[in-house]
């Protein structure tokens, strides 16, 4: 487990690379093409990534059912792709689902539709 400064190093890093990936492409495309270009950064960057990983998703000890995250970073931050006008009150729901799921502490939602790139981070019990 990595305590809060790498945490946010680590965030730093993905933030910047993925503003260079919206520098390059700008708005417009769908998630897809934002994901693939952000897998090609991470890995020119050195940032491990697991892409589309899929999680499992229990309930009172039973399995119910698996979800998708678009990127699991690190180990440790969960990041969601968005293409959408404005994240909204469903995405970080989601979002933070998944981080108990997980029990991680950082996600992060990058949302490429605007001319400016829209950040949201959210924590999980931090």
């Amino acid at each position: 487990m990595v305590d809060k400064e790498e945490l946010n190093a680590i965030s730093q890093k993905v933030i910047g690379l993925a503003f260079d990936v919206h520098n390059e492409l700008g708005p417009g495309f769908i998630e897809r093409i934002y994901s693939e270009a952000l897998a090609l950064e991470f890995a020119r960057n050195n940032v491990k990534f697991e892409k589309e990983k899929t999680i499992k998703i229990g309930y009172k000890g039973k399995e119910l059912g698996e979800q998708r995250i678009d990127f699991l970073i690190e180990g440790e931050i969960i990041l969601e792709i968005k293409a959408a006008e404005s994240i909204s009150k469903i995405h970080l729901a989601q979002i933070l689902s998944y981080l108990k799921a997980l029990n991680k502490k950082l996600g992060l939602i990058l949302n490429f539709c605007n001319t400016k790139l829209e950040i949201k981070r959210v924590v999980n019990n931090f």
